[in-house]
């Protein structure tokens, strides 16, 4: 339950060589002189193995479980901030956040208007490169997803996708996931986001006008 399957496994053959050691004829050997205990070995080792995929399988539902509900508050919370802030720069903040707590990874915000970079955020200790900059505005312009290290952004550490609002300035959002531990499909989650910050970024134009 605390390590996961591959450790319970190890403990279900441990268990079953530690019966036969310990509790069967001869005894301190591995040795087996009655072909029954062969048998109540076997059932033994195979009880282990039920016991431990049920304990691993509860314990990983209870972790996604778990996963879920802290990221239905970062959402939850992450759209109450936006709602509250006044100003661009507390919006573009507010979610380099709440998508950092989401994915505990590197994050950029960058704003962009006009095709150019007006501002940029980072949050985790990765600033954007010039490569970078350049992969956001083509994400923006063409509007798709523009993953890492992938033509046409090869020089890119950073996933990017755009986020077109109905006023001038748009943004868009980077997330610099490991290689090797990249959430299979970050783009719901991401996808709320960049609803909740083209509304935002509207609401702050419109509040603009005259």
């Amino acid at each position: 339950m605390g390590f996961g399957l591959g450790q319970s496994f190890c403990s279900a053959v441990l268990g079953a060589l530690a019966y036969n050691f310990f509790l069967t004829e001869p005894r301190n050997t591995l040795l087996v002189d009655d072909p029954s205990n062969i048998w109540a070995i076997g059932l033994l080792f195979v009880v282990g193995l039920i016991v431990s995929s049920v304990a691993f399988t509860s314990q990983r539902r209870a972790s996604d479980a778990a996963l879920l509900r802290r990221q239905a508050t970062v959402l939850q919370d992450y759209s109450r901030a936006v709602v509250a802030a006044d100003n661009i720069q507390a919006i573009v903040s507010t979610t380099c956040q709440a998508l950092a707590a989401l994915f505990q990874v590197p994050v950029v915000v960058m704003l962009v208007s006009e095709g150019e970079v007006a501002a940029a955020k980072a949050v985790g200790g990765i600033d954007p490169q010039k490569a970078e900059f350049e992969a956001a505005r083509l994400s923006l312009e063409t509007g798709t997803f523009m993953r890492a290290e992938t033509y046409p952004a090869t020089a890119s550490r950073f996933d990017f996708w755009p986020v077109k609002a109905s006023a001038g300035q748009h943004a868009v959002i980077g997330l610099a996931f490991n290689p090797e531990d990249r959430p299979a499909a970050p783009d719901t989650l991401v996808g709320i986001i960049r609803s909740v910050l083209a509304l935002a970024l509207d609401r702050q134009q419109l509040s603009r006008l005259p």
